[in-house]
């Protein structure tokens, strides 16, 4: 079949847009912060007012260095499908997309991979497929988190295999129930152009002592179109369902076990096969104690288990062109069907302990994560060539860090952290095993920072921040057993590939006064020893069973960074408020004097929102400048620069009305001129799925939407 069928169950549907409705925009931090501590919730934090759709987040906390965002929040474009999807709504993210509507992987500041921090929950849940068709934000459904919190640069070491470029934390909270409001619940419907159908449903019941709450949500597509009017196969269908018990017998203490169940699948625009399979198994218990005494005010800990099992096939989801195949003289049968299944299984745990006193709050804890990754291909027409699945990596670390914070006055305060990591990854292929390859890499890696923070009390809300931070970066699975070779002389990748070095400057500011406000965040930094992605023919080679002989080849290269994240917003009266907002990131690999390849160009935002009581409007100017600094060929293990690329600008326009109390709608319209217009950061065709293969796919046309929500 041409593209998989979604049954949409019609009045399934309809009930829905009766009965659901978006959460009134809240004030994330004073929520999170009241449900912490299991105060009651303040009046003023939850208003009865028309949310506000979101265009573009902000630094917002922390003098900018600290993003957070509250992902139940309408967002424009239309509300994400995946974690990926959502991260591109936050300044400095970008998405290496391959067709799909869904499942990008995001970069941050030209960075990618493990350079990026994916955590849930506190915990870290790996993709399997070696080209990361499964990344590890294509098994987050973002609307069912409570917050998420983005740490720019290296400025925090509390959690394993710290992230260069970024840290991103998915965070729930624990419940707030009570004898008198013994239940609450959120959800939401979404239907969008392109056969576009988004359902999440959130509840919980309890008391002040314990609490069940379920998570679950749906997302459907049919395959888009661009402005053209041309298909870009990019159809998907996925689900998920998250179950927590809690345990709250004091305001101190907390318990939660949790676990989770989700599958799908999606086309690929620029990929030989498509994702059949996107099942995720996930078990956790945490635990969370304050005020152990006057010193100690908080132990946690936590242990979570996950299982991803991604198959990925040429047959199931998509059918081969007809001229194509006359042309070739092939049967209607699709080609050289095959499939492959991919598995990895991941063990994190973590404790760590808050120490404060006088002005000195001190946090100190040990992690460990063990993940072990098996892989098979499959030939249908050719039983006798399937392989059973056979583990081919054992990655094991163990880690402990500590991070200081000293209040040097009532303005500047100075933070700083230290961890060390032992790792250790081991081949277990059988093709190492033959040739007497070394099978085992044993690293102790080192990472720290030092940050000074000052406030402005003269102003109504004015910080500043400057911070050094080093990340010692083991290569990930991907570095090491995806490509096909490693540094020249190297026998093979898994021991032709260092560690990466990251020194990092990390700097930013934010203010208001009246009216006006404004932030920056900017970074600058050393890498000895970049992992770079070199493309080039491996003859007699196929790329993991996708088919292709041009495939990746791993190198170290030294490399510098730089660049910058800024807004300012001005309110012009009651009702009539703007913001405009830019991020710029660039690279230069200092080996061989070219620049760094992957990297997103310069780009704007700018929104302008009336708001009244009852309702909101709202534009979005999303400007994006053409990217001519290119490294042809090199990339990352999912995409490579191909050719410059022009710029181009989008308006899209929203509407929000607040119907009644804890009843919502939302509306949009993306690409109000429905232009033809190709991202930087993309893949080419695949002619597989009937595009021209030497050629770049569009992104989407003209697209409406409404999402209705309530809250009870």
């Amino acid at each position: 079949m041409a593209q998989p069928k979604f049954y949409l169950q019609p009045l399934a549907a309809a009930i829905c847009v009766v009965c659901y409705s978006p959460i009134a925009f809240a004030n994330v931090e004073a929520l999170a912060d009241a449900i912490s501590a299991k105060q009651a919730i303040p009046v003023k934090t939850i208003q009865s007012l028309a949310p506000i759709v979101a265009t573009a987040h902000q630094g917002n906390d922390a003098n900018g260095l600290i993003v957070r965002a509250d992902p139940k929040q309408p967002i424009q474009p239309i509300p994400a499908s995946d974690g990926a999807d959502y991260l591109q709504s936050i300044v400095g993210f970008s998405s290496v997309n391959s067709g799909a509507g869904t499942n990008g992987d995001v970069t941050f500041r030209g960075m990618f991979g493990s350079r990026i921090k994916i955590l849930t929950d506190g915990t870290e849940n790996l993709g399997a497929c070696p080209s990361r068709m499964d990344s590890p934000t294509s098994y987050i459904s973002p609307e069912s988190y409570d917050r998420i919190s983005v740490i720019k640069g290296p400025q925090t070491v509390q959690y394993a295999n710290t992230g260069s470029a970024a840290t991103v934390i998915f965070e729930r909270f624990p419940e707030n129930l009570s004898a008198d409001q013994p239940y609450r619940g959120q959800a939401s419907v979404l239907m969008g152009s392109f056969g576009r159908v988004d359902q999440n449903v959130e509840a919980a019941v309890g008391d002040e002592q314990k609490y069940v709450r379920l998570n679950t949500s749906r997302s459907v597509s049919n395959s888009y179109q661009d402005g053209d009017g041309n298909t870009v196969p990019s159809a998907w269908e996925r689900w998920n369902a998250d179950l927590a018990l809690g345990w709250t017998p004091d305001e101190n203490t907390w318990v939660e076990l949790t676990g989770g169940q989700a599958d799908g699948e999606a086309m690929y625009a620029g990929r030989g096969m498509d994702g059949s399979q996107f099942k995720r198994e996930s078990l956790g218990l945490r635990f969370e104690k304050k005020n152990v005494t006057d010193v100690i005010k908080k132990i946690e800990a936590q242990v979570n288990y996950n299982f991803n099992d991604h198959v990925m096939d040429n047959f199931s989801l998509r059918s081969p062109p007809i001229e194509e195949m006359k042309h070739h003289g092939m049967s209607m049968m699709m080609p050289n069907p095959k499939a492959m299944q991919v598995t990895r299984r991941t063990l994190n745990a973590r404790m760590a302990v808050t120490h404060e006193w006088d002005k000195v709050q001190f946090i100190t804890g040990l992690d460990t994560q063990n993940n072990k990754h098996a892989g098979s291909m499959i030939a249908p027409m050719m039983p006798a060539m399937n392989k059973p699945l056979t583990e081919d990596m054992h990655f094991n670390s163990y880690g402990g860090f500590g991070e200081l914070s000293y209040q040097l006055s009532d303005n500047n305060k100075l933070v700083s952290g230290l961890r060390v990591d032992q790792v250790k990854v081991e081949d277990l292929r059988e093709q190492s095993v033959q040739a007497g390859f070394n099978r085992e890499l044993d690293n102790t890696l080192a990472s720290g920072f030092i940050r000074f923070e000052n406030a402005h009390p003269e102003h109504e809300y004015g910080k500043t921040y400057i911070g050094l931070g080093f990340v010692e970066r083991m290569p990930d699975y991907w570095e090491l057993f995806s490509p096909k070779h490693g540094n020249a002389g190297s026998s093979n990748t898994f021991n032709g590939v260092d560690t990466e070095k990251t020194l990092q400057l990390d700097f930013g500011y934010q203010h208001q006064h009246g009216a006006f406000s404004s932030w920056a965040s900017g970074y600058a930094g050393l890498i000895n020893d970049f992992i770079l992605m070199r493309y080039h023919d491996h003859a007699n080679m196929g790329d993991h069973g996708h088919g292709s002989t041009f495939s990746a080849g791993a190198k170290n290269v030294d490399a510098t960074i730089a660049g910058a994240e800024a807004g300012m917003g001005y309110q012009f009266n009651d009702h009539i408020q703007a913001d405009v907002s830019a991020m710029y990131a660039w690279g230069r690999n200092t080996t061989d004097d070219a620049p760094l390849p992957q990297i997103a160009p310069l780009e704007a935002r700018v929104n302008l929102r009336y708001i009244q009581d009852n309702y909101t409007l709202g534009a979005y100017w999303r400007v994006v400048d053409g990217q001519n600094r290119i490294a042809e060929d090199q990339g990352n293990i999912v995409g490579y620069d191909l050719k410059p690329s022009a710029g181009f600008s989008t308006l899209s326009l929203n509407g929000t009305y607040h119907i009644q109390d804890g009843v919502d709608l939302s509306v949009g319209i993306d690409n109000v001129f429905n232009k033809t217009y190709t991202e930087h950061l993309n893949k080419l065709g695949d002619a597989g799925t009937g595009l021209t293969a030497t050629e770049q796919f569009n992104n989407m046309s003209r697209n409406y939407w409404a999402r209705v929500s309530m809250k009870f």
